[in-house]
């Protein structure tokens, strides 16, 4: 201890004080700063290796030069070295994965499955499939820069609730709107992370420097990859429940002690709000998230079991997912 260490320092060097005035006594000094725990990541690696495991999976059992027609196996990719590996023709499937059947077959989202065929448990394993490696890559990438970030920050059960709350969110908006396509990725998912980090701003503000760099940087991020998602093939509906989900759980999750209470230490004690640890505001901001979280995810888990079509009750919302332009339709 620091005390023990005074106290042996002093009897060394009694003598030296010997016909001097006792040295005045240590001024106590004011307690250092709480520091917030940094996490070492590990749930987000988990879930980068299982997405993996699961493409190599899914490969295997699409066995392309096998399950392909003969003159269509001759164009399976890689088939010479990759063997059962193989990915399906280009024409196919151009992001270099496996058949669509493969993916129905292994838990992608399939509306008529979920709702008709008793087969819920589709919106949480579709998260883990992936349509092709440029799909996977883009993903585990995104998940890596973000979740790693969070998850030192806040550590691993509260981004883990974060990650595979927004996927099945995603799902459900999704199932809502898409009938006739299948669904697979992490891209909900992951916009939850997003989604969070912004509310996070939000709820942590008065701990925050450079607030408006740090919003605007934030909100361009999250506007390009929903305008992305207005590409043909790209289900944007996962995206944007997604990133409802996660926002409403950042309020919820990732409340942290205001910037006056952190510093109570060595602020004036006039400092107003410094015994509290979070303000007023952060408490309705949880409050409200939660209501809102709850209800969201439960109307639309009722609707989407009763078979209500999203697209009948909102005419203009199927441009969220897709745009129509003079180079490509948006049909199937």
């Amino acid at each position: 201890m620091a005390v023990s260490g005074h106290d042996a320092d002093r009897k060394a060097g009694m003598g030296k004080w010997e016909g001097y005035p006792p040295p005045p006594p240590p001024q106590a000094q004011p307690a250092a700063r709480e520091t917030e725990r940094e996490w070492v990541p590990w749930v987000v690696p988990v879930f980068v290796a299982a997405n993996v495991a699961m493409f190599a999976v899914a490969m295997y059992a699409n066995n392309c030069p096998a399950h392909a027609p003969r003159s269509a196996g001759r164009r399976c990719v890689g088939a010479g070295f990759l063997g059962r590996f193989a990915f399906q023709p280009l024409r196919q499937n151009p992001l270099f994965g496996p058949s669509s059947a493969t993916l129905e077959k292994l838990g992608a989202l399939v509306w008529d499955k979920v709702v008709h065929g008793g087969q819920g448990w589709r919106l949480f394993t579709c998260i883990w499939l992936h349509a092709g490696v440029v799909h996977l890559l883009a993903n585990m990438l995104s998940l890596v820069l973000v979740g790693l970030r969070l998850e030192q920050q806040f550590g691993f059960a509260r981004v883990g609730v974060i990650y595979l709350a927004s996927g099945v969110g995603g799902s459900v908006l999704s199932s809502l709107f898409v009938r006739d396509n299948i669904s697979v990725g992490a891209s909900g998912a992951l916009f939850g992370l997003l989604g969070a980090m912004l509310s996070e701003l939000f709820t942590n503000w008065t701990i925050y420097t450079n607030k408006a760099a740090a919003l605007v940087t934030l909100l361009l991020v999250i506007a390009i990859n929903l305008a992305i998602g207005m590409l043909p093939h790209v289900d944007n509906f996962a995206h944007i429940g997604g990133f409802l989900t996660g926002f409403l759980l950042g309020f919820v999750l990732l409340m942290r002690p205001h910037y006056a209470w952190s510093q109570r230490y060595v602020l004036p004690s006039s400092v107003k709000d410094a015994g509290r640890k979070y303000l007023p505001y952060q408490w309705a901001l949880l409050a409200v998230a939660s209501v809102l979280a709850v209800i969201g995810l439960t109307v639309g888990m009722a609707m989407l079991f009763r078979g209500v079509n999203g697209n009948e009750h909102c005419q203009w919302c199927h441009y969220l997912s897709c745009v129509p332009t003079a180079k490509w339709s948006c049909g199937k």
